[in-house]
């Protein structure tokens, strides 16, 4: 799901040159910014603000993106993704309707389980990811990108109206709540002091509607974009500055930005959307293939099927890798070549990886280049530097699942 950006010197980049696509600094006073309920909150615990997606963010706070980094791997801390769009999919046919544009298998859910899916075109290409959770409220609840805010509600919206006019039972509604990431291995040790459910009955990629100290009607989902344990709690709007204050009263909770949530999730081998996958990048390409529900596989009747299906038995001409080096940091947009010296492909993101101190990088070459161990060249500030192929996750997640 879509991620910001570091802004310190360890990571080689400095708050004035932000890459546009992952977050600017507020300098234009002609931008007209939107901003989440916690934006005063940010403010008064010293975060740095940024551009991100149309909305107010904080990049870091008082403390290096390093340190927030490695204190979410440790401890835990707590993100504000309120900028990501929340929908709720309503009616008999909701199902119906989700099938139409996603790639997986959305019938089988349990009640309040979630899953990560793909909106897919009709070339296979894919225009979002997105969680979805089969709620045992009655509806979908649906967790999408800031970046395609406008797209996919387009999207939803169009299809609620072709359905409708077909005489099918559905609706939508936009969820005005904040959401809140509360990250690390001690989330749920932090959260359970301030609800009356059983986290441990809560594995990875479920939710549950409870009240959380003492804010009621959140929806707790156990999941996030980090690789390690944790929870995103969409909280009813007056009440998010309230929940963050009290979570922060706990000593193993801290603030982080956009700078340590890239990060964290390049490690974790997740993907940041337009830069990783897009609109011209299949799910087999994108080494996405798991999302492809198996009863959609045979019934082929999701967006793009024809284009995806064939690709799974081997006829793609390329695949996202993760890559390793030494030297300089690998960024977005660096060529990757092969020991030849011919241009192979390129870098879709890059960073210094705080816990295994090397460089990691994710980005495409062709198949016959992608087994892990393949040695490849990177070009680096016009240098060339040696860089292997690597498995993703680059560091072991940390998921709650029940044994």
């Amino acid at each position: 799901m879509q991620r910001a950006v570091s802004m310190v010197a360890y990571l080689g980049l400095r708050l004035q040159a932000l890459p546009s696509a992952l977050g600017r600094p507020l300098s234009c006073a002609q931008d007209v910014l939107r901003r989440t309920p916690l934006y005063d909150f940010h403010l008064a615990h010293g975060g740095k603000m940024v551009a991100f997606a149309g909305w107010s963010l904080p990049v870091q706070y008082r403390d290096s993106h390093v340190a927030s980094h490695l204190h979410t791997r440790r401890h835990c801390s707590l993100f504000d993704v309120s900028h990501m769009l929340q929908t709720k999919i309503l009616g008999c046919d909701r199902v119906k309707l989700m099938e139409s544009l996603v790639v997986g298998d959305i019938a089988e859910l349990r009640p309040n389980q979630g899953t990560l899916s793909l909106f897919t075109n009709e070339a296979g290409g894919i225009l979002d990811d997105l969680i979805v959770t089969s709620t045992s409220e009655g509806y979908l609840y649906v967790v999408s990108n800031a970046s395609c805010w406008d797209k996919d509600l387009a999207l939803m919206q169009g299809k609620v109206r072709e359905l409708q006019n077909m005489g099918s039972d559905v609706s939508l509604e936009v969820v005005d709540n904040g959401l809140l990431a509360l990250q690390g291995p001690t989330a749920a040790q932090v959260l359970q002091a301030g609800v009356a459910d059983d986290l441990r009955k809560l594995p990875f990629m479920t939710s549950a509607v409870m009240e959380v100290f003492g804010v009621s009607g959140c929806r707790v989902t156990r999941c996030g974009y980090t690789g390690e344990d944790g929870v995103e709690i969409s909280v009813p709007a007056a009440g998010a500055v309230h929940l963050a204050t009290a979570l922060l009263e706990n000593p193993e909770v801290k603030l982080a930005g956009l700078a340590a949530r890239d990060s964290l999730r390049l490690e974790a081998g997740l993907c940041l959307y337009g830069s990783d996958i897009d609109e011209h990048t299949t799910p087999v390409e994108g080494s996405l293939s798991w999302t492809l529900g198996k009863r959609r596989r045979t019934a082929m009747d999701f967006p793009g099927a024809s284009v995806i299906l064939p690709q799974l038995k081997g006829k793609v001409q390329r695949r996202r890798v993760g890559l390793m080096c030494e030297g300089a940091p690998m960024r977005a947009h660096s060529p990757i070549l092969n020991m030849e010296g011919t241009m192979i492909g390129t870098v879709t993101s890059g960073c210094p990886s705080p816990c295994l101190k090397k460089n990691v990088a994710m980005g495409y070459v062709p198949c016959e280049y992608s087994r892990p161990g393949t040695p490849l060249l990177v070009e680096v500030r016009r240098k060339q530097q040696m860089a292997v192929v690597s498995k993703m996750p680059f560091v072991t997640t940390n998921y709650y699942t029940l044994k």
